[in-house]
This record gives C-alpha cells, sequence and structure tokens, in this order.
C-alpha cells in the first residue's frame, strides 16, 4: 500500500527529532519527576523518534482503559502504562507502520521490566476508530501529542474521539494551533504538514469545532510558543503566531458559560503522585484540604469523573448568575475556553 505523505515524513523522511524545523518538541523538564524517570528507562529507539509537543498525560489512571492517538513509537503509552496498572490497559493507535513497528518491538523489554502486560499497538487511522475496534464507550481516557493537526478531517477525529469515550470520559492533548486560518495555498504543503504547521487550528475554529460536538467547555493546563527554527519555513509561514497548547475537555453535558451555584469543591489528597496540590487548568489549582468556590462546570469536571473520588464537591444550592470570575473575564476577547 502507497504511504500518504504524512506516513512518508515520519516514517522515512525524518530520522529523529533533531530533524524538525521548528522547536514545537517538549523537553522532558516539563515532565513531573516520576514521569522523567521512567522516561529514562525506555530505549533509545522509542525515544529518538518522539514528535511530541507537549506531555498530555493527566493524573487518576489507575486501571483506566487509555487510547493514545497517533501514538508513534509507543512513548507516552509506554509511560501510561505504569500509570494503569495492572488493572488497566492502553492502546496506541498509529497510522505510520515504521512507527508502531518500534514501539512493538519495545513491548517485550517494557513488559520484562514493569511486569505489566497491559499495552496494545494498533494500526489505524484516527479518523477511524471504529475500523481499528474502538467501540462505543469503552475509553476513559483518550490522550494524543501533536497528531490532531495532521488530520484532513478533524471534525471526524472529535466525533469520534467522542463516541468511544464513556460518559464523563477525558480528552487530554497537547497540538499546535495558530493565532489565525493557514492561507489556503500552503495547507497541502507536505513539509508544513509534516512539521504540524499548516494543519494547526486556528484556535476560534478549534472552539467552534468542539461546540458542534456537544463539548461547550474546555480547559486549558498548558501552553508555550513554537519557534520556527528553519528559515525557508519562516519564509512561507511566519505571518502565524504558533502555540503548542496542552487542553482537557470532558464528555459531559456542560454551559457555555461558567454559571454560579453555589458550590464548593476541596480536594482530598489522594491522587497517587498529587498529594499537596491537583491542577484542572491554567487557573484553578486545588490545594489539599482547602475549599475552593467552583463554578457549575468546574463542579461536574471534578464530581461526574473519575476524579470524584479524590474531590468532596458540595449540591448545588441554587443559581446566583453567572459565575463571578466568569463576568470579568468575558471581557478578555482572549479568553479561550470557559473562563472562570
Amino acid at each position: 500500500m502507497d504511504q500518504n505523505p504524512i506516513q512518508q515524513y515520519y516514517g522515512e523522511t525524518l530520522g529523529g527529532s533533531g530533524d524538525l524545523k521548528t522547536g514545537a518538541c517538549c523537553s522532558p523538564l516539563a515532565m513531573p519527576a516520576h514521569l522523567r524517570a521512567w522516561l529514562a528507562e525506555l530505549p533509545q529507539a522509542v525515544t529518538d523518534r518522539f514528535y511530541g509537543c507537549g506531555s498530555p498525560i493527566p493524573p487518576a489512571l489507575d486501571g483506566a482503559t487509555v487510547l493514545d492517538l497517533g501514538c508513534g513509537t509507543g512513548r507516552d503509552a509506554f509511560l501510561v502504562s505504569r500509570l494503569v496498572g495492572t488493572t488497566g490497559r492502553v492502546i496506541g493507535l498509529d497510522m505510520t507502520p515504521a512507527q508502531i513497528e518500534v514501539a512493538r518491538q519495545a513491548q517485550p523489554a517494557h513488559r520484562d521490566q514493569t511486569g505489566l502486560d497491559n499495552l496494545d499497538f494498533r494500526e489505524g487511522r484516527i479518523e477511524d476508530l471504529a475500523a481499528a475496534g474502538i467501540a462505543d464507550a469503552s475509553i476513559d481516557v483518550v490522550i494524543s501529542n501533536c497528531v490532531l493537526n495532521l488530520s484532513a478531517d478533524k471534525a471526524c477525529v472529535f466525533a469520534e474521539i467522542l463516541r468511544v469515550l464513556k460518559p464523563g470520559g477525558e480528552l487530554y492533548f497537547s497540538d499546535i494551533h495558530a493565532d489565525r486560518r493557514i492561507p489556503a495555498e500552503l495547507l497541502d504543503d507536505p513539509v508544513l504538514r509534516g512539521e504540524c504547521l499548516s494543519g494547526a487550528l486556528y484556535m476560534e475554529d478549534f472552539r467552534r469545532l468542539l461546540l458542534a460536538h456537544g463539548v461547550a467547555d474546555y480547559r486549558i493546563t498548558a501552553r508555550s510558543p513554537v519557534p520556527l527554527l528553519d528559515a525557508e519555513v519562516e519564509a512561507r509561514i511566519g505571518m502565524v503566531t504558533f502555540e503548542s497548547i496542552t487542553v482537557r475537555a470532558f464528555k459531559l453535558e456542560l454551559e457555555d458559560r461558567c454559571e454560579d451555584f453555589g458550590q464548593v469543591a476541596t480536594y482530598r489528597g489522594s491522587i497517587a503522585h498529587h498529594p499537596h496540590r491537583f491542577v484542572l487548568d491554567d487557573h484553578h489549582t486545588f490545594e489539599r484540604g482547602r475549599p475552593m468556590l467552583v463554578c457549575g462546570n468546574t463542579a461536574s469536571m471534578l464530581a461526574d469523573t473519575r476524579y470524584g473520588a479524590h474531590f468532596e464537591v458540595t449540591a448545588r444550592r441554587g443559581h446566583f448568575g453567572l459565575f463571578a470570575a466568569c463576568a470579568v473575564a468575558a471581557a478578555d476577547a482572549s479568553a479561550a475556553g470557559a473562563c472562570c
């Protein structure tokens, strides 16, 4: 079967992350200490061909079924394998045979080293998860690291993600986003596509896409600029500002604004590797034992998901209008996602 340009770029053109023409690749220093320690134990063949732009590995994964979209050589999947443990499962999906082969070759060593046999690497396309054997409402968490931008049919990708997620399930992914729509004449450029630039979503179009699929609120957990390191790439697309952004969203019925129901959330400090605090997003850090007033959407994200066992969230006491923090942020046109 002939390879498409993306398969060829990642399977043949790139020999390793050092061949990339941008500074999108995420440093391991951005990872928590326990993940960095496990990363150091992975085979060099796995880490050398890592092309991610973030660290989309959420906490509280014990016993979860996790789907890694565009898993590549399996770097993140191998790390998540340790977090889900003996009762969990990790499915890694990638369309590039050369990448999947590296991941599969590393499986026996991982199994011998950790005693875990919970990894399943499959070749397939993220636009058609059914063809890869992923059933409706079968996944607790979907992760992805700088891959969704590569799809020419992002609406289909998000529809598939929401199909396979269980109610209350989480999408947690890092990807390249743009401050404007990419010029039409650059969309099919093979180098810009492979470098995750011409497929990058304009943030407002990303918000609209999620809303069209029933996701009224998403949260940003991390963001950083993406420098263009190649002079030719800069000359062609330097008019666009790119960021690597890590987003979390849930399969929940949420409102498009943050409403105040008088609810309070308190973190129990019970998530492994996070005894002192839990970071929900870039403006919600919950300290253990410290009550925090939250909007209805945030309350649902904490109470109606796998995080519910780790939080005490009070019931709704009535409706008190727009959540105060949201009312302030709504005046800021740069606010993304919900604003409380």
